[in-house]
Order: structure tokens, then C-alpha cells, then sequence
């Protein structure tokens, strides 16, 4: 992996990223010198963004072009032209960043004008105002005085922000944000909290957000996303030997293309079959959600994963069948109520001639006796849906920290909750919360949501930094937990880290929504359907790897 890859997985908070900046100035970088760097590579991204007659495809377009790396479009094909931009400058030196940037952009001829409403000033953030000044740039107190513009570029608060907005400024962000013209903010939009993405009181909702050098934890919470708008990282050559001595183990980190693929269980030996490519075992189903299990099988069918079974009530085994004809469906006898009422397994099989186990779709909470079973195996195991459900009455910690194999969770908030009522609200700072449950319960931990987060009990965490509202459809999870399980599977076969191919299962899941969504619309990606980009996005992806 090279260095932009390495730092593009990379996540802060506020604290260390003070404590890197720190080094860096300690070393001998001049902080006009860093500020003269960031604000020219914002003002050059803002150019070619808005401003170019033929704009330069940033990587994501690039990907759609990859025969041709300097594709051109022309800007207006994509952007209106801007006839004035509005700099809002804040007290700090995310204010003085914002300030070179409308005199770099005023030295290419564009009409700039600035609204400040501060009268103390950090003195390198006076001066860069001074001299905006002293070129004839015009300066307002009053946002009721601010002309109207095309576009404004927020400088007002930076990382570490931690006071919630209150009075004038507060009313002024309001007043900006009712404009409905493009905003793009420097580093964090103001009024987010850099760690959590708590608004604190009211916030910039930008429409693209610079993150610097680094990213910021805040920027990949859930409560966040409606304020980021699209996120950038701004590389400006941070060491890679500072960020080791600030971070070191264990790290927070975005799950990236290279490293998801890196991990897949491809190529495979020449000389294989398929015992050799992991054994799974699916419990899941019932006579009245057979549609749980039909989707998790067919994630699991996408993983690749050497040899399926699949456990459900005899009554919705010819269903099974005819869905999934390559796996081996295991009739069991069941409730009153169309439940599994005990594992049937084949002759001379086991729990222990699998490689993974997944429990949990559409099992319903009547078949507590079988999560019990399979608790008390020592095969990596998955749960999901009821199997999560079943688990929180038996008492989620206690219950497993008696496993001496690996337990995988994949609950949303709701289930969250309920597995562990008394950690911190993971709809407030979901970071938080999923670390403290994977150390508490020595699970990993994957709390789905619009950024996934993953946690294992050593307390690493990979956030999912890309995804789909087309994935809030009943099913999604179920084609997850098929996915992931059928890669585990593979991964205990050939020794990989298990908690890694969690973070490559989320991926994958988002990267085939994403591409369905693409095609079809967000309203057009059910669960069956997402099942069938599966494979596609893989394909896709690393036709797009082999020709980068």
C-alpha cells in the first residue's frame, strides 16, 4: 500500500490531530508556510471544481473514464458559473486558511468579498486580513450586508470546535444555510462537533467539506451526513512517521478500495476443491419469514464460499431448493409455530465440521434453543436479526464472554440497544459506543448504519465511509450477514484475519448497493436485486484495479 492509500485510511480526532500538527511545527514547519500550502491546494481545488473552462477529473470521475486519466468535461457541463464568492472567516487559523484562499482566488481575477464578524482575531488571521484589505477586497461585519454570491467557502470554525453557537453567529449560519448556495467548508463544516458530528446548536450545511490532511472522525458519523455534503481529503504531506508516533495501535480507520480487495480470498490456488474453500452453515428461516433465508443464502452464494449449508424448517426446504440448488438444505423438525426446533444435521456431521456458523434471519425468537446450541460451540459464528434478539435476553456479555471461539455481531441501533443497554447511546457517538461493546462482550462488533462501524475487542475500529440510502430497504441486513459469513468462512481455511473480512463484507454490501442504485435508482434496489450486483461490483472493481 503506498503512502496516499495509507493516509486516505487514516482517522482523527481533534486531539490528534493537535498533537500531529504539533510535531510538524516542532520540527521547523512554519505555520504561515503550512497555511500559504493548504489554502493554495483548497483554491486549486475550487478552480477546478467551478472554475475551469475544462475541468480536470477528480479519482471518483476518473474511474468512470479509466481508459482515458485527464478526461476533460467542460465546468459548466456540471457547475454554473460564479460570478462572486463569499469567504466566511472565523477567529483561528481555519479563518486565515480562508482568507489566503480569496486572495489566491482574487489574484486569478474573480470577484471575492469577505464577511468576518469577529473583532478578535489570532494575529496570523489579522494579518491575512489585513492585507485582503489592503488589495481592495471588500470586508464585511453584517451578514445582512454580505452580497449575494454564487458560492461561499466557510472558514469560521475548524476541528475542535466544542462550544455550542449561540446569538449572531448562530442566526447568521441560519441565514446562509437558508440561501441554498453552495458552501464548501474548510477542514470541518462550522458547528460540528470535530469528533462526534454533534451539531452544537446549529450548523454549516456545506455542499462539500476539505477535510486537511487527515480525516476527522466527525465527518464519518451518521449524524454528521446531512451537514458534510460531499467529503474530500486535502493531502497536504503529513509524515507518515508523525502520524505513527501520535496514533500508533490500535487506530480508527475507513475501509478503502485497496484494502478491501487486498483481503478478499482471490486468487485462489490452482490446486483447490471445496472443502478447502470454507464450509458454512446458515441457520436461519422459518415458515413464516422464508424470505430471510433464501437472502442470506444468496449472499452467502456470492462470497464464493466452497461449500453451503443451509438449516431450516422442513416445511420451507423445497422453497430453499429451488433457490439455491448448489447448496445442501437440511430439513429440520419444527415448532407449532413453523420455528427450527432442532439442528437435524447430516450423518457424521457436526457444529465442528463447519468453518463459520451464521444464525439468525428469520428464526424468530422461538428458537431460543438453537442459539443456545450453537453459543456453546467453538466455530466463529454470526448473528444477526433474532439470533442478536434471542441473545440480549440471555444476557449479551455474560453469555459470551463464556465462547472460546470468535462471535460476530450485526446489529442496527434498535438491536444496539438492546444487546447493550447500558453503554452509551450509539446514535450519539457511534465510534463510542461500538468500541465499548466489542471490548465489553470480546465480540466484533458491526453496527450498521449509513457509515458502518466495526469494532474488535483490541479496539481497532473500520468505518465504512461510503453507502447508499438505497440499502434502507427489510433484507439488506440479511444479504450482509450471508456475505460476511461465507468470507469468514473462507477466511478461517486460509488463516486470514477474520475482523478484516468483516470490514471487506460491509464494503462490498455498500460498494453493490451503490452500483445497483446507479442503474436503477435508490428506489429500485431491493434485497433480491442487491443480491445480483453482488458479483458485479467485484468484477467491476477489479477490472478498474488491474487497469489503474
Amino acid at each position: 500500500m503506498n503512502r496516499q492509500e495509507q493516509i486516505s485510511q487514516i482517522v482523527v480526532t481533534a486531539q490528534q490531530m493537535r498533537d500531529i500538527e504539533a510535531r510538524i511545527f516542532a520540527a521547523g514547519m512554519p505555520v504561515a508556510a503550512l497555511m500559504e500550502k493548504v489554502a493554495g491546494l483548497i483554491a486549486s481545488r475550487i478552480q477546478t471544481l467551478y472554475l475551469s473552462e475544462d475541468t480536470i477529473l477528480g479519482d471518483a470521475e476518473r474511474e468512470k473514464f479509466p481508459a482515458s486519466p485527464r478526461h476533460r468535461v467542460t465546468a459548466s457541463s456540471s457547475f454554473p458559473r460564479l460570478n462572486k464568492i463569499g469567504i466566511l472567516v472565523g477567529p483561528g487559523h481555519n479563518g486565515g486558511d480562508a482568507l489566503v484562499v480569496a486572495r489566491e482566488l482574487h489574484f486569478q481575477g474573480l470577484e471575492v468579498c469577505i464577511w468576518c464578524p469577529f473583532s478578535k482575531l489570532k494575529e496570523l488571521t489579522s494579518q491575512h486580513l489585513q492585507y485582503a484589505q489592503s488589495l481592495g477586497i471588500p470586508c464585511y461585519q453584517s451578514i445582512e450586508d454580505l452580497p449575494d454570491c454564487d458560492l461561499l467557502v466557510d472558514g469560521l470554525f475548524g476541528f475542535g470546535l466544542e462550544r455550542e453557537l449561540k446569538d449572531s453567529v448562530a442566526s447568521a449560519i441560519n441565514h446562509l444555510n437558508d440561501k441554498s448556495v453552495p458552501i464548501i467548508s474548510i477542514d470541518v463544516p462550522s458547528g460540528l462537533h470535530t469528533d462526534t458530528g454533534e451539531v452544537l446548536g446549529t450548523a454549516i450545511r456545506a455542499s462539500y467539506t476539505f477535510c486537511l490532511g487527515l480525516w476527522k472522525l466527525g465527518l464519518l458519523q451518521d449524524q454528521a451526513l446531512e451537514y458534510v455534503g460531499k467529503a474530500e481529503l486535502i493531502d497536504f504531506d503529513i509524515p507518515w512517521a508523525d502520524v505513527e508516533a501520535v496514533l500508533g495501535n490500535p487506530q480508527v480507520k475507513r475501509i478503502i478500495r485497496a484494502t478491501a480487495l487486498s483481503t478478499l480470498p482471490l486468487p485462489r490456488p490452482p490446486v483447490t476443491h471445496k472443502y478447502k474453500e470454507g464450509h458454512l452453515l446458515l441457520i436461519c428461516g422459518s415458515r413464516r419469514y422464508s424470505g430471510g433465508a433464501i437472502l442470506t443464502g444468496l449472499g452467502a452464494r456470492a462470497s464464493g464460499v466452497g461449500m453451503l449449508s443451509i438449516a431450516v424448517p422442513e416445511s420451507i426446504k423445497s422453497i430453499m431448493v429451488s433457490h439455491l440448488p448448489e447448496a445442501l438444505i437440511v430439513g429440520c423438525p419444527e415448532t407449532k409455530t413453523g420455528a427450527i426446533a432442532q439442528l437435524q444435521l447430516p450423518e457424521n456431521t457436526d457444529l465442528s465440521s463447519f468453518s463459520a456458523i451464521a444464525c439468525g434471519p428469520g428464526l424468530t425468537k422461538d428458537a431460543v434453543p438453537i442459539v443456545q446450541q450453537v453459543l456453546e460451540s467453538a466455530n466463529p459464528l454470526v448473528l444477526d436479526a433474532d439470533g442478536l434478539n434471542i441473545l440480549a435476553e440471555m444476557g449479551t456479555s455474560q453469555t459470551l464472554q463464556k465462547r472460546n471461539a470468535l462471535t460476530v455481531l450485526t446489529p442496527h441501533t434498535g438491536e444496539f440497544k438492546r444487546l447493550f443497554p447500558e453503554l452509551p447511546d450509539a446514535k450519539q457517538d457511534r465510534i463510542k459506543a461500538v468500541r465499548a461493546a466489542a471490548k465489553e462482550s470480546g465480540a466484533v462488533v458491526l453496527l450498521k448504519g449509513a457509515r458502518t462501524a466495526i469494532a474488535d475487542p483490541q479496539g481497532s475500529i473500520w468505518i465504512n465511509p461510503e453507502s447508499t440510502p438505497a440499502l434502507a430497504r427489510g433484507g439488506s441486513g440479511d444479504v450482509l450477514t450471508g456475505l460476511m459469513s461465507g468470507l469468514i468462512a473462507q477466511a478461517v481455511t486460509r488463516q486470514l484475519p477474520i475482523e478484516k473480512m468483516v470490514a471487506t463484507a460491509a464494503w462490498w454490501h455498500a460498494q453493490a448497493g451503490i452500483l445497483a442504485a446507479q442503474e436503477r435508482t435508490e428506489l429500485g434496489v431491493d434485497a433480491f436485486t442487491l443480491t445480483e450486483y453482488l458479483i458485479r461490483v467485484i468484477s467491476t472493481t477489479l477490472e478498474i484495479s488491474d487497469r489503474c
